[in-house]
């Protein structure tokens, strides 16, 4: 057996903090795409998103020092512990990890990095009250000035990293959902 491991908003863009975008929705339809095309040996696992399991949904856009101040670190363990427990219970000969490029969380190679001292914390909480486009145009107020792009990963693929350094990674950007895929099928083989 192989195993696809899957950040869930890749599948279902239903998980993305703010709801989903035309983006999410064509990342959603071309990984079904690609999933679908997979051979018998394969087998795809989502697992729980961490940041939903954390602050829930709707959420506010945070970025890694946000979650790491509100407990992610303690949280991603969970989600990993479950993780090693399929690897070490189906003994996959290979282990391709899928995650979002940019996600505070799920980030393979680039995370959203912000002061977590000028985050309004107050907006975790409004988000859950708040119709689709106001939490489109709210996220962007957030964002706006306080978050940037770092090289390094989200809190989740940090420990899964160090954890399984065996495993194949795949950074999914939905900016780029062409070129995101290729690099899945070539990380297939």
């Amino acid at each position: 057996m192989k195993l696809l491991i899957v950040a869930p908003c890749l599948l279902s863009p239903f998980y993305v903090y703010r709801g989903p975008k035309e983006k999410e929705y064509e990342t959603a339809r071309r990984m079904r795409r690609l999933i679908g095309k997979l051979d018998d040996d394969w087998q795809v696992f989502a697992y729980p998103c961490p940041e939903y399991e954390l602050v829930g949904w709707p959420r506010a856009p945070a970025s890694r020092e946000v979650y790491e101040r509100l407990g992610m670190r303690e949280r991603v363990k969970v989600t990993a512990e479950f993780i090693g427990r399929v690897l070490t219970e189906e003994k996959p000969e290979k282990v391709v990890f899928v995650g979002v490029k940019g996600s505070p969380t799920c980030g393979v190679f680039s995370t959203t990095s912000g002061d977590p001292g000028r985050y309004p914390y107050s907006a975790m909480g409004e988000f859950r009250y708040l119709k689709k486009e106001e939490r489109l145009g709210r996220s962007k107020e957030i964002t706006g000035g306080n978050f940037r792009e770092a090289k390094l990963p989200g809190i989740l693929f940090e420990v899964l990293m160090a954890r399984f350094p065996e495993g194949r990674y795949v950074e999914f950007d939905k900016d780029n959902v062409d070129e995101s895929v290729e690099w899945i099928e070539r990380a297939l083989g």
